[in-house]
């Protein structure tokens, strides 16, 4: 039986533990400091620290501790050939950010992003229309991520959650990477971007809190992204505009629309209804895992990984010295 090793029992460590679960026949192993594991322990073997775990000789890692530690995290189970499923973003620097390329490709380890909304249903026939050209030559993209930040965790006080703060890599820019991930999976790569952003609301937070940007597509697609952390109730949204119709999706109605321009009407391409927002995450566990036991690349590998992350920290960049930067 294959061992699997989850590093972090957050949030998001516990939804991967729930979904491995529910999905596979691997033995688990968890390495976290929390005292709320006594449920945890009649499914996995628990332990406070690294060098335990890896006493177990688990064959892959998932790294979903807090965002700053995730480069140190991946370093140490990359040297100990395990294959990598890392959570977004995949750090809020690039200190040792090759260093873990290096060692990855050395070993050739299997690795990917979790970046779930490329396993939307919506966002994946997006991706296929584009790559049909359904809308012509796109033009520009209007993409939206509005929620509340003491909504994510309401069970803790959103204050010490990593998102929140500075140290450990929070801010709304990493924190939900997720849409800059999508528009570089559909756009490709960015040349270069605008921002302002900053902490503009009352939450009790030493991270941005808003960022309004524009990312210029190698291919002369602009990019505009609004992320806030401040809305009631959430909203995504994703609007793509070509030379021959219009592309429309969001969060509400699960609908992807397209307008077309000869015809003056909208037509729907797909409907999902009753979406369960865990479908997403339990379906690119299953990508990874199918793509470990083949050897094969996933859709979302860490040099992608390491892509996303230089377009966000770009686009922090951007907003501190209120100018252009380039990617």
């Amino acid at each position: 039986m294959k061992k699997i090793l989850v590093v972090g029992y957050g949030s998001i460590g516990k939804r991967h533990v729930e979904n491995l679960l529910s999905i596979s026949n691997l033995e688990i192993i968890v390495c976290t400091k929390r005292n709320d594991v006594k449920k945890l322990k009649k499914h996995a073997k628990v332990y406070r620290t690294l060098k335990q775990c890896l006493k177990e000789k688990p064959d892959m890692g998932i790294v979903a501790n807090e965002t700053s530690l995730h480069v140190t995290t991946a370093i140490k189970l990359a040297n100990e050939g395990l294959d990598l499923f890392l959570e977004k973003p995949l750090s809020n620097s690039l200190k040792d950010v090759e260093k873990l390329h290096t060692i990855i490709k050395k070993k050739k380890l299997i690795t990917q992003m979790g970046c779930n909304l490329r396993f939307h249903p919506c966002i994946k026939k997006i991706k296929s229309m584009v790559e049909q050209q359904k809308i012509g030559k796109i033009i520009s993209a209007q993409v939206q991520t509005c929620s509340y930040l003491p909504d994510y965790h309401p069970w803790e006080n959103y204050r010490r959650g990593y998102a929140a703060r500075k140290d450990l890599g929070g801010g709304i820019i990493l924190t939900q990477i997720h849409e800059i991930d999508y528009m570089y999976w559909l756009f490709q790569e960015v040349e270069n971007v605008i921002s302002m952003s900053g902490k503009f609301s009352d939450l009790d937070v030493d991270v941005e809190d808003y960022a309004a940007s524009l990312l210029k597509f190698r291919n002369k697609i602009i990019g505009e992204l609004h992320m806030d952390y401040f809305q009631r109730p959430n909203f995504k949204s994703c609007q793509i505009r070509g030379t021959k119709g219009e592309i429309y999706w969001d969060s509400d109605n699960n609908c992807v629309n397209i307008y077309n321009m000869n015809k003056k009407r909208w037509k729907r391409e797909m409907e999902v209804k009753n979406y369960q927002i865990n479908f997403s995450y339990v379906e690119q566990l299953k990508h990874f895992l199918q793509c470990v036991k083949q050897r094969k690349k996933t859709i979302n590998d860490l040099e992608q990984g390491i892509v996303t992350l230089k377009i966000a920290l770009a686009i922090k960049k951007a907003s501190k010295l209120m100018k252009t930067v380039n990617v």
